[in-house]
């Protein structure tokens, strides 16, 4: 992810550009979870298409956050996992969860304390 000048520029840039992307963040909790196959995966995020799951696992992949592995098997099978690099996301994405559940708390008590109509 070099800038145009071929250096790498501001680390918050880097790392948000790492995880960029609206499903992204699912997949790596996904795996976060446990290793996938990609129909389970594909099951496990409603509203991906199996196109787009495909470029963001690849993307993952090409970042070093998502591990690959392909058996030799009739039919093939093909697993996903988080490498020990995107392990290290657990405590960002459980973070933004916690600041997720507190928006989503707040948001339902501020909707009941107002009165209707």
């Amino acid at each position: 992810m070099p800038y145009q000048d071929g250096t790498f520029g501001c680390p918050v840039d880097v790392g948000l550009q790492l995880i960029n992307g609206k499903w992204k963040p699912k997949i790596i909790y996904e795996l976060l979870q446990q290793t996938c196959r990609f129909g389970e995966l594909h099951r496990r995020i409603p509203g991906v298409s199996r196109h787009v799951l495909t470029t963001q696992l690849r993307e993952l992949e090409e970042g070093g956050i998502v591990q690959r592995n392909a058996f030799l098997t009739v039919p093939p099978k093909v697993e996903y996992s988080l490498t020990e690099f995107g392990q290290r996301l657990e405590p960002i994405l459980e973070q933004i969860m916690k600041v997720g559940e507190h928006y989503i708390s707040q948001q339902k008590q501020e909707t009941a304390a107002d009165p209707p109509g």
